[in-house]
């Protein structure tokens, strides 16, 4: 984090533009910490707080777009062949391709603010097929969302823009213990509801 805020006191909204969309493409990069520190650098005024939004937003844009590609590109036919090595089995690939049929415009506005989620709504939407325009839309929606109320609390916070950082990451530790409880409990219970359903039917 300390090299990306150096040079992001040099080249401003270019490292936020790329840092970000490289983030999105699952890179290790602190994007919430990199977004607080893009409004710290605002409340400074050495950055323009509309610059830093819009030059972040597109770089999310793009990354989710590039990902989309990536999807779209490989198809469901490579998970169905390769997913088992990645833990994506057939059946949990079409679940996932359902839920995002169902409710897929609102998880792309809501998807930036779940990490590692946001890593993979935009693959999963390619593979879907969800219609560009709108994959598009909503993502450049959800994208501005995102990045301006990162950047809206490090600029409010000033100089304890860092304190921000260190709770993030504890932020992000705990949401991918609860979201991976909960992908785990709505598997079993599936499971579970499936046995009794064929007991039942015997």
């Amino acid at each position: 984090m300390q090299y990306l805020t150096t040079i992001m006191n040099e080249y401003g909204y270019l490292v936020l533009f790329l840092s970000i969309a490289l983030g999105i493409l699952a890179l290790p990069i602190p994007m919430e910490a990199v977004l607080a520190y893009a409004g710290f650098l605002s409340f400074l005024e050495q950055l323009n707080w509309f610059g830093s939004i819009l030059s972040s937003a597109l770089g999310c844009t793009l990354g989710m777009l590039l990902s989309y590609w990536v999807g779209f590109k490989l198809g469901m036919q490579f998970f169905e062949k390769h997913g088992k090595r990645i833990h994506i089995e057939s059946e949990r690939l079409e679940a996932i391709s359902n839920w995002i049929r169902k409710y897929g415009n609102k998880l792309l506005l809501i998807s930036l603010f779940i990490p590692v989620f946001r890593h993979f709504i935009g693959y999963f939407s390619g593979i879907t097929r969800v219609p560009i325009k709108v994959y598009t839309l909503y993502t450049g929606i959800g994208s501005t969302l995102w990045v301006s109320s990162f950047i809206f609390i490090g600029k409010s916070l000033g100089p304890q823009w860092d304190i921000f950082f260190e709770a993030i990451k504890k932020y992000v530790f705990l949401t991918i213990i609860v979201l991976f409880i909960l992908i785990g409990a709505i598997y079993l219970f599936k499971k579970i509801r499936n046995v009794v359903m064929e007991t039942g039917t015997k």
